[in-house]
């Protein structure tokens, strides 16, 4: 099936917005592993629907006027990959949680591990904000985007104890 992308310059670098017709598939960051999210054939295409709206609520949160998103979202996953995905949906904006908050949200609390690993492949950033999603001792760990990245989403969103130094 093909997907359907364009790229939106935002203050965390370029991205590549990504959708099918059942909604938005991923949001890849500028030096994105490919194999992180694997996607079909892409046809950049900048009038789709989905796109169009992406584009206007990423460019609203990063002016400061958006604290939730409503999109059409289509995870492409393992069973255990989406119910991780789903919970990041739900940690509300200015708040954080770490892994084994999660894992055991999860029901697993010994699954620290496997939902480090799913949020990492996770192939919506920002919008299932795994940004959201510190240490147990509270510091920034690993992020496809960046730890600078992840502090500037973090910073926008009121953490001003995690102050980002490129952006």
């Amino acid at each position: 099936m093909t997907c359907f992308y364009t790229t939106f310059p935002s203050p965390v670098g370029q991205l590549t917005l990504v959708a099918g017709d059942s909604g938005l598939r991923a949001i890849l960051w500028e030096d994105d592993d490919p194999l992180r999210v694997r996607l079909d054939e892409r046809v950049e295409d900048a009038t789709h629907p989905v796109l169009r709206q992406t584009v206007d609520q990423l460019s609203d949160y990063f002016a400061g006027k958006r604290r939730e998103f409503s999109l059409p979202l289509d995870f492409r996953g393992t069973d255990f990959q989406k119910a991780v995905w789903q919970a990041l949906l739900q940690i509300p904006f200015g708040e954080t949680r770490t892994y084994g908050q999660l894992a055991a949200q999860l029901g697993n609390p010994s699954a620290s591990r496997a939902v480090g690993a799913a949020n990492g492949k996770n192939p919506i950033s920002i919008i299932a904000p795994c940004h959201r999603v510190i240490g147990g001792n509270g510091t920034l760990t690993g992020f496809a985007g960046g730890l600078e990245a992840k502090a500037y989403l973090l910073s926008l969103e009121g953490h001003n104890h995690f102050q980002p130094s490129l952006f």
